[in-house]
Order: structure tokens, then sequence, then C-alpha cells
């Protein structure tokens, strides 16, 4: 659902705006199906919480009736919790290669849809989440881009975040990253799994760069005039 409706949106919206450019670019969406491993220790510890809010007794009774895994959240209700394994392989990344040239595509919407691949090579959905970033940090690796561009609300990366002495990141090092991830920096429903997929690219590609900024200073950030830059030094 995120993918395909989501992907509509963004597709409208960047045509539109193409064509009001005079740029006559093609747009297309890709629903995405990710391979994950079935054995993947996240299938073990859902986390990952989806659909609406229920009461207790509703959640006592889904977890009894579907065998879901129930869990509060924040005080806000009980929710259904689902596991959250790491991208293996993106299913669809050949179509994605044949319209790199031509096209602007969007795709792994929403992390993609988690798939398992079975002994015969068929595939089978599976009731999970992938986080996005790392979703997309998969995409990134395996289209060799130049840079990883993750937007997110904020203009930068913090440390101390929402204290007095909090301090806007520029320009930090996969082991800098690291070390304030290990500190408990970056939130972890949140930032952390940007810092993540940052870290991984930079490592895989030394001398490229991925970048953490908002969407208003896409362009700035690119430009050396914004954002959050991670290198591998």
């Amino acid at each position: 659902m995120t993918g395909g409706y989501i992907g509509y949106q963004i597709q409208q919206s960047l045509r539109d705006a193409l064509r009001n450019k005079n740029r006559n670019v093609p747009v297309v969406t890709i629903v995405t199906q990710v391979i994950v491993d079935d054995g993947d220790p996240a299938f073990q510890n859902p986390t990952k919480p989806i659909g609406r809010f229920y009461t207790a007794k509703e959640a006592k009774k889904l977890a009894k009736e579907k065998g879901w895994t129930m869990k509060e959240d924040s005080g806000r209700g009980w929710r259904r919790v689902v596991p959250s394994p790491k991208p293996k392989r993106i299913v669809e990344l050949d179509s994605v290669k044949r319209l790199w040239d031509s096209t602007i595509v969007v795709t792994a919407g929403g992390g993609g849809i988690p798939v398992v691949e079975n002994m015969d090579g068929s595939l089978t959905g599976v009731a999970a989440v992938i986080d996005k970033d790392l979703a997309a940090e998969r995409l990134a690796e395996d289209m060799e881009t130049d840079i990883l561009l993750i937007l997110t609300e904020v203009e930068n990366v913090y440390i101390n975040f929402g204290k007095p002495d909090q301090k806007a990141l520029e320009h930090i090092t996969v082991s800098e990253a690291i070390k304030y991830m290990e500190e408990g920096q970056f939130g972890s429903g949140s930032m952390e799994p940007k810092v993540m997929a940052a870290i991984k690219f930079a490592r895989r590609f030394p001398g490229r760069k991925a970048i953490i900024t908002s969407l208003a200073k896409a362009i700035d950030a690119l430009e050396g005039r914004a954002g959050t830059v991670i290198t591998m030094a």
C-alpha cells in the first residue's frame, strides 16, 4: 500500500513539476519486492508497529485468534508489531537498471514488499516491515550510486538533540558515527536507521558520501552547503 499509493503521489507530482518546466522526462513507480532471510533474528523479535490502535481487551482477543504479537504503544493503545528483517536483494533491480538512463524511477517505497525466496526460486510474501532507510541503502549499493541522500524533517543529524547543548553535525566519519550511535545519541526509531544506512554506504564505497538532511535543503546539501555528510574518512 505504501509503495503503490505514495509512489503514485510522487510520480504524479514529479511529472507535473517537470511538465511545468518543459521537461519531458518519464516518471514511473515500480512496486518493489525485497528478499529477506526467513532466518533473520528479527522474526524472533517483532518490533515494528503497524495498523490501528486497539484496547487491551481487543489486543488480547486478536493475539489469541490471529496469533498476532501485540504491544502497548506509548500510552496510546495497543498495536500489532511485526518483524523488521534486513533487506538482502531487490527483485526488480534489473528493471530499475534498464530504466536508469531515461526515466525517473520511484522504487522500494516504504522499504519494499518483504518476500522470502523458496527452494524452487518462487517468492512468498511475509508479514514484516523492512526499514526504508536500509532498503534505500541496499538500492544505492546495487546501483553503485555516487551519493546516498536520505531526506528527513531536520537539516542535520544532532548530538544531544533537544538539550541546551545540542550540536548539529556537519561532516563526520564512519568511526565517529559509530561512536555516537553506541552512546545512544540517535533515536532507535528515527535517526538511528538513517545513520546506520549512511555508515553502510560509506563503508561500501570509500571516497563516496552519504548525506542526511531535510527535503527543503536537498539541493543545498548536494552542493555542500547543508546537511550531515558521512564518509569513510
